[in-house]
This record gives structure tokens, C-alpha cells and sequence, in this order.
């Protein structure tokens, strides 16, 4: 699943233009990656088709998760979509990122991250 597939299924789902849900995917891996360890950033790049892996910010710290509402502030700064918008399409994302073929490391990558991300991809 290429980048404009995986964006084509979160517009489709989360009820956004296809260019605005690119940006938020864009968005979210980048901010995703930054909250992960090094460790973790690249291990859920490798399990990343190649044009979302490159998205996924790297760096050789420790995992600095942050709370899901300071999460999608920065998203809507970034974006320009409204907090509903920045909700449901990071929703469909994050269950999306879960549902992708070798997953396990994804979800390992993500259990860095406060529960209420993963509490967020499975409403």
C-alpha cells in the first residue's frame, strides 16, 4: 500500500479530501516518530511501505510520547483541519498503521505511546 493508497482509505473513512488526509498521514507518522525511542522510529518505518516510511521522523533518543491532545494540536497547526477532522482521520490511521501486514511491530512501536492513542484507533 503506497502513500496516495493508504491516504485514499483515511479520506474515504474519515471523511476528508484526499490531499488533506495525505497531509495528516504525512503529519502523524512524522509526529509519531518523534515521540518514539530511535529504536522504535525505525523498526515501524521498516514495516512501512516506502513512501510512508520516509515520513517517519528518525533520531537516535529515547521516546518522548506526549499526551493525544498535545499530539493533535500539533496536527491541526500543521494541517490547518479542525480538532473532528484531526480526530477521526488519525483514528482511521492509527487503525489503519495496526492492520498492516508484519503489524506486531508496529504495535510494539506504538506501545510507547500513552493508551489512549490505542483507545483511539480501536472507537
Amino acid at each position: 500500500m503506497d502513500d496516495r493508497t493508504f491516504a485514499a482509505r483515511v479520506a474515504e473513512q474519515a471523511g476528508l479530501a484526499k490531499e488533506e488526509a495525505l497531509d495528516l498521514t504525512r503529519a502523524t507518522l512524522e509526529q509519531l516518530g518523534g515521540q518514539l525511542s530511535g529504536g522504535e522510529s525505525r523498526e515501524l518505518a521498516l514495516d512501512l511501505p516506502i513512501e510512508l516510511a520516509e515520513h517517519v521522523a528518525q533520531h537516535d533518543g529515547q521516546a518522548h510520547p506526549e499526551p493525544l491532545r498535545n499530539f493533535t494540536r500539533h496536527l491541526r497547526e500543521r494541517t490547518g483541519l479542525n480538532q473532528d477532522e484531526v480526530t477521526r482521520g488519525l483514528r482511521v490511521i492509527l487503525a489503519t498503521l495496526s492492520e498492516l501486514p508484519d503489524s506486531a511491530r508496529v504495535q510494539h512501536a506504538l506501545s510507547q505511546l500513552p493508551a489512549e492513542y490505542r483507545e483511539l484507533a480501536r472507537t
